[in-house]
């Protein structure tokens, strides 16, 4: 990946709280609560989900960043969704969702090359860098902020 390549999907992955807060503007507590579809997540829950994510996220960034050869954990996203309460408020968890990304993003704006060819491996995909680890997550919040959009639909 070259620098203009690495900026752009900074750039994006900075953009991803405004992106989610402009897909729920104007939200009320029946469209944060619609479900498109049985099984599918609600507007809440997608919420709840982008601040553990991004917790997750944040650490794995870490990781990769100061340790040696890290293993990068996956985790189950169902099961967060169901013990930890998503059908709480909202405002706590879309704050701390952004203040992670503000934190992350200042950790990628001084990362120097070497740090880029940094990586681990991922126990459900293998080798994972500090590259695969933007890649994933410069869309994460936007592909979320889409599926806030349906979700509101019903």
């Amino acid at each position: 990946m070259d620098a203009a390549e690495r900026q752009a999907l900074i750039e994006r992955y900075e953009a991803g709280p405004a992106v989610v807060v402009e897909a729920l503007a104007g939200i009320t507590d029946a469209e944060l609560d619609a479900r498109p579809q049985p099984g599918a997540w609600t507007a809440r829950e997608v919420v709840h989900h982008l601040a553990d994510s991004e917790m997750t996220s944040a650490i794995r960034l870490r990781r990769l960043l100061a340790e040696h050869d890290p293993e990068i954990v996956g985790y189950d996203e169902e099961a967060f969704a169901r013990r930890l309460h998503y059908e709480r408020p909202i405002a706590a968890d879309l704050a701390l969702f952004g203040a992670v990304r503000r934190s992350c993003a200042e950790l990628l704006a001084r990362l120097d090359d070497r740090a880029w060819t940094r990586a681990g491996s991922h126990s459900e995909s293998g080798r994972y860098g500090v590259t695969d680890w933007l890649k994933i997550y410069a869309a994460h919040a936007h592909d979320h902020a889409a599926q806030i959009g349906k979700a509101r639909r019903g």
